[in-house]
This record gives structure tokens, sequence and C-alpha cells, in this order.
């Protein structure tokens, strides 16, 4: 069985989403809990089409009915987790009736979903932005982790938490250390021992032993003068933040600006520098795949022009602000550097990495790599913890000014801000403009016809596009998306955070609509 809440992956994960296909076509159940009625659903056992920002609430009156039936993995609970009687204190709050009203799914299907999960072991739960992109994105996750160690589906092949990751490389990016709380291999910046092991390393002495930075801090510093300089690398900011009249606001207030990418964006025009790097087929390097499957990229052509590969241009800036970086190409970054400090690849060589690559953890030269994390229920950690979560609304909800709910997402023909595919005409004539997705009870509403251009307008900003009158759109939803600059979502999305993560909740604002006359 997979449950997969959360995720558009006909669109935005469409290989990923063949396998699954595949696999219902083979017999196993799906089960899709998604606002709208994606491709995905079409092949649904089940299609629970939940409000937006309330899958707390739902995902708990699903753990209130295994609990109360007593269809729980009673002996997984007991001997792999720990938290069962708080985690229960809190689901019990939200009996079915109550996660029915909150999102708009009849209790007795709250408790189908229950009873046919817990009839079929082991179960997968997939998600994707759906989830982490609301003010609520960690309460989401550990939800969906609740659910999964109280039917015993953590540790098992075909089971687990399986996030489906925003790019082709994020998990890589974040096993480097691409975040500001770790270095590479996800040892914490504030460990004294992890700072005093890559200090020696790096020649670098007190190095910052608390968080630095994340994305929305760093624009908004640009403002106040916290942030004196910005290096965006590979990012077009301009068009993916929310609010871009906030973000460019903010851009062009920067003291120095560089930019590294591929191709000029929205984000180059603000650049005082901008540095040309190799695209992916350009470079030979390493990516990682949602499973930590690390695989080899190689080069396939020359980059063109001035463009170098990234690792080069970090380490010219580096040579010339006085330090001399001894590795010379991305397997001796890999084979010197990452693999001797993080213990979890520290068996992952370049020469291991051919066919299929790896699965870390890989912590010897001799180890085979691992398919599956918390094998049989036996946490990394020592017990899996429940934590319970209470659901909290959007943090900006319809209203008499603004009636409608925007979220918003990926369509299948174009990647992000079109920084690559708005360079094929191919698919260009596939996907030439955005449209705003409305149900045909909100079109008959507002007198607008298939086509028709309308206005789409939020306490930020406005935009003018087509609408697509479809039934995948439930009524008092809007859908759009990021890719075309003139008809972006991130005009009128909302700048509002998960406090821990500081994702933006791109998944949920108050707009209106109106036809163009």
């Amino acid at each position: 069985m997979i449950l997969a809440i959360g995720t558009n992956m006909t669109e935005a994960h469409p290989v990923a989403a063949t396998f699954v296909k595949d696999a219902v076509l083979g017999g196993a159940q799906l089960i899709v809990v998604d606002p709208r009625r994606s491709g995905l659903a079409e092949f649904a056992n089940l299609h629970v089409p939940i409000r937006v920002g309330s899958d707390v609430a739902f995902l708990n009156g699903v753990m209130h009915v295994l609990i109360q039936e007593d269809l729980y993995d009673r002996n997984y609970v007991e001997s792999c987790t720990v938290g069962f009687e708080d985690l229960k204190s809190r689901v019990m709050a939200y009996p079915p009736e109550r996660a029915a009203e909150i999102s708009g799914i009849g209790a007795e299907t709250i408790r189908e979903v229950a009873r046919r999960m817990a009839a079929t072991r082991p179960a997968m739960l997939m998600y994707t932005l759906g989830i982490t992109e609301h003010t609520c994105g960690v309460g989401n996750v550990l939800s969906c982790a609740n659910l999964q160690m109280l039917l015993g589906n953590v540790g098992f092949e075909c089971g687990g938490v399986n996030p489906l990751r925003g790019q082709n490389n994020v998990q890589g990016a974040c096993d480097m250390g691409a975040l500001p709380n770790v270095f590479p291999g996800y040892q914490r910046v504030d460990n004294p021992q992890s700072r005093a092991k890559f200090e020696a390393a790096w020649g670098a002495p007190q190095l910052p032993g608390k968080s630095g930075l994340m994305i929305p801090q760093m624009i908004d510093g640009l403002l106040n003068g916290k942030v004196k300089a910005f290096y965006v690398f590979g990012e077009n900011l301009a068009n993916t933040e929310p609010d871009i009249r906030h973000v460019e606001h903010c851009l062009s207030s920067a003291e120095f600006l560089v930019c590294q990418d591929i191709f000029p964006t929205e984000t180059t025009r603000f650049a005082h520098v901008i540095l040309p790097a190799a695209a992916w087929s350009e470079n030979d390097g390493t990516f990682t795949s949602s499973e930590r499957r690390v695989n080899r990229v190689r080069t396939a052509s020359p980059p063109p022009g001035e463009a170098k590969p990234n690792w080069w241009i970090f380490r010219e800036i580096a040579k010339r602000m006085g330090h001399t970086w001894k590795s010379r190409s991305a397997r001796e970054i890999w084979d010197n550097e990452v693999s001797q400090l993080a213990p979890s690849m520290a068996g992952i060589k370049y020469s291991r990495l051919e066919k299929d690559g790896l699965q870390w953890p890989v912590p010897s030269l001799d180890h085979e790599g691992t398919a599956v994390l918390h094998r049989e229920g036996c946490f990394t950690c020592g017990l899996g913890v429940l934590t319970p979560v209470d659901w909290t609304p959007p943090a900006e909800v319809p209203d008499a000014e603004y009636p409608l709910v925007l979220s918003t997402g990926r369509r299948l023909y174009h990647y992000h801000t079109r920084t690559q595919t708005g360079r094929s005409a191919g698919i260009n004539e596939l996907l030439s403009e955005e449209t705003a997705d409305i149900s045909r009870v909100d079109a008959d509403a507002y007198g607008i016809e298939h086509g028709e251009m309308i206005r789409v307008k939020s306490r930020r900003g406005e935009v003018v596009v087509k609408a697509k009158v479809t039934d995948q759109v439930p009524k008092g939803l809007v859908w759009m998306a990021f890719h075309f600059r003139e008809g972006c979502a991130n005009w009128l999305t909302n700048p509002a955070y998960d406090p821990i993560t500081q994702t933006a909740e791109y998944k949920a604002c108050a707009v209106a609509i109106e036809k163009v006359a």
C-alpha cells in the first residue's frame, strides 16, 4: 500500500510517479490525500480531498481511529518507540467528527483510511512540498512520522516516511552541509567535537558555534544592513520567494550581490558580479537522490565560453583570499575530504560509484550501503519519538475581501522559473503561459468562462492570467504555478514561514478573482 499525501507526483516527479502507477497496476493499493484531483488521484483506490492546510487534523483523526479501535501495532509501539501516551492524549482530542469539520472530509472516510492502512502492511507514505510548504510544515512531517510509527511501518522495505525532494540534488546539497546548522554529514555546528574536527581539517580556527541565517533572514538583512554581501548560487530568488515585490526591494538594497548561475535570470539583474557556472552536464561530480543514493555525474560536454565548474569557482575565490585548497577535481574533493570528514560516507569513494551507486550510511570501504534506515524498528537514535502535534490554520485564511484560497505548485512541462526549460522552444510550445485553475462552481459564480482573462489579487499584489476551469480543483480553491514571470504566483504568495525551518507557506494564502473586462 502507498499513502501519497501532499504530493503532485505526476507533474512534479513524473519519473517517480511511473513507479507508483506501475505498483498500482501490479496490485498495490493507493490512497491519495490532496485537495486537488491530481493525475495521481486517477490511479487511486481512494482520493481524499482534504482542505488546504488541514493535514495535521486529518492525520490526527486517522490516528484516533487506529488507537480507539486498537488497530495500531502495539508490539512495535511498545518496543520501538517512546511518547505513546502523550500522542494518545493529543489525538484523542481529534475524533473523526472533529477532524471532519476541519478537513472537510467525512468522518466515515477518515475511518476508512485508518482501517485500510491497518489492514495492509507494510505501507509506504510519500510526501512532497504540499506537506512542508506551510507554517506548520514541521508539524505536518511529524504527523506523517507518527502515523507510520503507530502502524509499525518504519524500518521495512516498502514502508517508511519518504519525502520526494524539491529538486534533483537537494538531498546531496544537504548532505554536504548546505544548511545553516550542520557541517557535511549532518554534524552539528554547535557540537564542539565536530567543530574541532573541521577547524583542523580546514585550517580555520574558531568556526562559528551557532547556526547561520536562513534565506528569509538573509533577504530581510539586505534592507536593515545586517547582511552586507550576498552570494546567490544557482537560485532565482526574484521569482521563487514569496511576495516578489518585497524580495526585489531587498535585492536592490544589497551593498554587494554576487550571482553564480548558468544563465541570466531575474535575480542576476540585481547582481554586481555574475560568475558563469558550468551546467550539470558540463560538470563532473555526484548527485544524491531522495533514497540517499549517491551516483556519479559525468561530463557530457565542455562548458561554453568562460563558464567553469562550481568547485573551481569557489576554489579560485578562496585562492584570492589567501587560502590554498589542495583538491583539484570533484573526485579529489570527495575522496580526500567528504569521505574523510563525514562518517556516514566514509566508505564511499569514486571507485565504488560505478553502476548503481551507494546509499549512505556507508561507514567503511567493505560496507555495501544501507537500503533501509531504522531496519526492523531499530532507530539510529535508539527509539522512535512519537511527537504530539496540534492543528493550526494557515497564517492567512479567506475573508470577505479575499474569499478564496490560493495554493501553488508545479506543472509538468516546465521546471521552476524556466531558467532552463524556458529556453526550449518545444517545451514553450507545450506550455506557453500561466493559468489560474478554478472549479466550475466558482467559474459560474463569477461569470468566468474557460480561457477568459481574469485578475487574481492578494494583499501583496495581482496578476492577470487565463482561467482554466477544471474538475481537478474544488470549490473555493485557486491553483497556480510560478514558472512564468508575468503570471508568477509569487507576486501573490504570503511571506509567512514555519518557525523552525523558515519554509514559506506557498500552499495557502487568501485571494480574490474577477473577470477582466
